[in-house]
């Protein structure tokens, strides 16, 4: 018996190993070369990235067993609709020919479609059905039909990435686009992910917090965010994780990233605002990560932090990566961006959204 349980245990450990080695979606590695260069940053500290205020990211095996075994195998009350999502669809056409007032599309959770400027810039990207390094690994988005196939998009000026987690940084989707692909603006030691899936290294910029790009009569600020980073079990804290400023001479947008609420709302709003428009993360919150992700009524309350004149909600509304039920952030931020007298935006995925007629669309799709 005990033979037999230690060939398991080296047949399991092995197949974790070829598969974290040989599966692409993993990426790549830090090298000493990139923590020597990463060390200068002082939020690089004895060979990882640390958040500025302290944050404990450990769950004993217990507990991990426990948030595991309810997330795969207990059916959460109303934790994904009852039926697909409906989506309203973007022409390609008019994508690529489009000049101005500053719009977006939403494509559920944090990924976006933004033109500005006259660029067309796509942030956190995640077009693929399930979030993870294996579709077996996962459960699918919400909605199976894209407001845009892959293989339709039009050239991109820019893609801008906020941390490496599989909900926010996608193999299939990069695989897909970077042909199509100016440039790739990504907090430090992302860029290796994107490397290792054959991204010409001069096409990628690694910013550290605080750090700005002149991007073509837009200015992308990299900011702080509370968070972590990794994609497999030994890379934990290896690459930074962000928000990001978007701003041209006459409008200002933020997005959060993921983040847990701290005071880095404040020095953001104080040195970038005030915004347009914030898109912040609401959703795929629990007790037991409370410090890495926002409850609904922290949003609402970053969003005054920054002096946004509307927020938008995101990080719900595609994939169940938490224990609540799907529409309880989206109402819960609701009550709240109310008592505080923020305007809140509501668009259905792949509703367009300009910057000069916020706070609409406000429907709430969700209910139906």
């Amino acid at each position: 018996m005990l033979i037999t349980i230690g060939i398991l245990i080296i047949t399991l450990v092995a197949a974790y190993f070829l598969f974290v080695n040989f599966y692409p979606s993993f990426g790549g590695d830090v090298s000493k070369a990139d923590k020597e260069r990463y060390s200068l940053s002082e939020n690089h500290r004895d060979g990882v990235f640390v958040n500025k205020n302290p944050v404990s990211l450990d769950m004993s095996f217990g507990e991990m067993l426990s948030v595991a075994r309810k997330f795969f195998f207990e059916k959460v009350p109303n934790g994904r609709p009852e039926k697909d999502i409906n989506v309203e669809k973007i022409d390609s056409g008019s994508v690529a020919n489009y000049g101005s007032p500053t719009r977006l599309f939403w494509f559920g959770h944090s990924s976006f479609l933004l033109q500005m400027e006259g660029k067309t810039i796509l942030i956190d990207p995640v077009l693929s059905e399930v979030p993870a390094p294996h579709p077996l690994l996962g459960q699918k988005r919400f909605n199976s039909e894209a407001p845009i196939d892959l293989d339709k998009f039009p050239a991109i000026d820019a893609v801008i990435i906020s941390h490496d987690h599989y909900d926010h940084l996608d193999y299939e989707s990069i695989k897909e686009l970077k042909g199509r692909v100016g440039k790739f603006y990504v907090p430090l030691g992302v860029g290796v992910h994107l490397q290792a899936w054959d991204v010409p290294e001069d096409r990628i910029l690694e910013l550290d917090w605080w750090q700005e790009v002149q991007f073509d009569g837009l200015t992308l600020a990299c900011t702080p965010a509370q968070h972590f980073s990794g994609r497999k079990m030994n890379n934990r804290m290896s690459t930074l994780w962000s928000s990001w400023v978007i701003h041209s001479e006459g409008e200002r947008l933020f997005f959060s990233g993921d983040s847990g609420y701290s005071d880095h709302f404040k020095e953001i709003g104080k040195v970038y605002g005030p915004f347009d428009f914030a898109m912040l993360e609401c959703g795929q919150y629990n007790e037991k990560w409370a410090e890495i992700h926002m409850y609904p009524e922290e949003t609402a309350q970053a969003g005054v932090d920054v002096r946004a004149e509307a927020i938008m909600p995101i990080h719900w509304g595609a994939f169940k990566l938490a224990l609540h039920e799907w529409t309880d952030p989206i109402e819960r931020v609701q009550k709240k961006a109310s008592e505080l007298g923020i305007p809140l935006v509501t668009p259905r995925i792949g509703e367009p959204i300009y910057l000069d007629k916020l706070p609409k669309p406000q429907s709430l799709w969700w209910q139906e």
